[in-house]
């Protein structure tokens, strides 16, 4: 663990860290322009698959904050990295919405939803919010047909505007009971998408920390990649939570705007 003064370098959760759907968490823009003032550098990973880099961007300025699109990482761009890494010429059946179809394919990857699905030879699954049991169906005889089953993110919950609703991991749990079979994770907790975020600016351990509203994600997959970490319980983590919870952050505040206070 590092010393707040010693902080040069966020990794941030969005959804219930920044805001709740398309309310913005208080003190949102005051937030950033402290971040600037004080030059951390800046990296927003999401395991939000809805989304694409450009899209987050864009939400960003409609509340009032400027990002580049380098320091935007979501779970679909480390997935489409982590494909074309691994399996460039794989051929992928998605349950998911455009923005990770858009990743996907901007990595030169083929997805085939609108062809032959019998020839994929991976399942990719990312939050859809036009899920349908016809999709869940596909993916499942694919997946059993040996089909590779790999999930952008877990998180079994995700902090809307009207509360807590079914994230991604409710929609791999309907997959693993079905098919017998565990997806690969790329996204949070596993360290990848931290990895990723330290490379873009440069850091390290010693000066890097993760904020999220989660622990099992956020905080958990700060632990793995060895960095500190910053609990907000603006999101889906409660007090009563965290304290019964066996993962511990390093430290906790009531949302972004405390921590700002405590970084001055």
């Amino acid at each position: 663990m590092i010393e707040l003064s010693s902080i040069r370098n966020l990794i941030i959760d969005m959804d219930g860290v920044l805001w709740h759907g398309d309310r913005p968490i208080p003190r949102l823009i005051e937030f950033f322009d402290g971040l600037r003032t004080r030059g951390i550098k800046i990296v927003l990973a999401t395991n939000n698959a809805s989304r694409s880099g450009d899209e987050y961007v864009e939400k960003l300025a409609r509340m009032g904050v400027r990002v580049s699109l380098d320091e935007v990482l979501t779970s679909p761009q480390a997935t489409a990295a982590w494909l074309a890494a691994h399996h460039a010429d794989a051929r992928v059946f998605i349950i998911g919405e455009k923005g990770l179809q858009g990743e996907l394919e901007a990595r030169g990857l083929r997805v085939i939803n609108d062809g032959d699905t019998s020839s994929a030879t991976h399942v990719v699954v990312g939050i859809d919010h036009t899920l349908t049991y016809a999709k869940l169906v596909e993916a499942c005889l694919l997946i059993r047909a040996g089909a590779a089953f790999i999930g952008t993110n877990p998180d079994v919950t995700f902090p809307g505007e009207r509360g807590i609703v079914p994230g991604n991991g409710a929609t791999l749990a309907a997959l693993r009971v079905s098919t017998g079979q565990e997806p690969l994770i790329i996204g949070k907790p596993e360290p990848v998408m931290m990895v990723q975020s330290m490379e873009r600016m440069g850091g390290s351990v010693n000066d890097t920390a993760v904020i999220g509203d989660r622990l099992d994600t956020d905080i958990l997959g700060g632990q793995r990649a060895g960095l500190t970490t910053l609990l907000v319980l603006s999101g889906v983590t409660t007090a009563a939570d965290a304290a019964r919870d066996p993962i511990k952050a390093d430290y906790t505040f009531a949302d972004i705007g405390e921590i700002l206070d405590a970084l001055r």
